[in-house]
């Protein structure tokens, strides 16, 4: 079955925390799971901040292959809602990188500060190869990594210029923050309950974005 690539997309940005699967070191190969909260970066990737000390680190050390499931369930029914996984490789972010992922996670886990100043934390990326998606009953099917976005995602600086745009517009809710933005939507934080608000199109100039956005606060004024 056909699934549209956007589905997960969406899913990727809505949800915040999955499940990690890595190979066990000892014994050797065994799947080992872990619960984790995460952040989607610029191209929709599960961005994690862990530990070095912590078994699942030490295992993608060793193998980083692994899988990431994530699920979302409206009405707490699991297997009516939409879940994914992806399957692919993590690895460590580049150092020089590190302080820009922080910027970003932060958004998504202000809480995390506490661990990024234990010093022993860093940021992880998957490398994505295929998604295996699952809209409700009926609806699954795969989807390779090259195929997830074709559109060129937003940079640093575009990101920030849209997400301070909206911080000063008068229109937008005081109980509504902006976590992130991109082409197909932007996630955010409305009377405490994390979301994610789907544009009617994918969005390619900072003008069209800057409208999507505006819509997005009529919609929750």
């Amino acid at each position: 079955m056909h699934i549209p690539s956007q589905a997960p997309i969406h899913l990727l940005h809505r949800a915040s925390d999955g499940t990690l699967a890595t190979h066990t070191r000892e014994p050797q190969g065994f799947p080992y799971s872990t619960a984790l909260p995460f952040a989607p970066t610029a191209t929709h990737a599960p961005m994690l901040l862990i530990s070095r000390l912590a078994e699942h680190t030490r295992n993608l050390e060793a193998d980083p292959r692994a899988g990431f499931l994530v699920a979302h369930a409206e009405n707490g029914n699991l297997l009516e809602g939409q879940r994914l996984t992806a399957i692919g490789t993590f690895a460590p972010a580049p150092d020089d990188r590190q302080a820009d992922l922080a910027r970003r996670y932060l958004r998504y886990h202000p809480a995390a500060e506490r661990y990024l100043a234990l010093g022993d934390f860093a940021f992880w990326i998957m490398s994505i190869e295929r998604i295996r998606f699952i809209g409700g009953f009926g609806a699954m099917g795969w989807i390779d990594a090259k195929d997830l976005d074709p559109l060129t995602p937003l940079s640093i600086a575009e990101e920030s210029e849209l997400l301070d745009f909206a911080d000063a517009h008068s229109t937008r809710p005081a109980n509504l923050e902006l976590l992130g933005i991109d082409r197909y939507g932007c996630d955010l934080q409305f009377d405490g309950i994390r979301n994610r608000f789907t544009f009617d199109a994918p969005k390619s100039t900072a003008e069209a974005l800057k409208g999507a956005m505006l819509d997005c606060f009529a919609r929750h004024g």
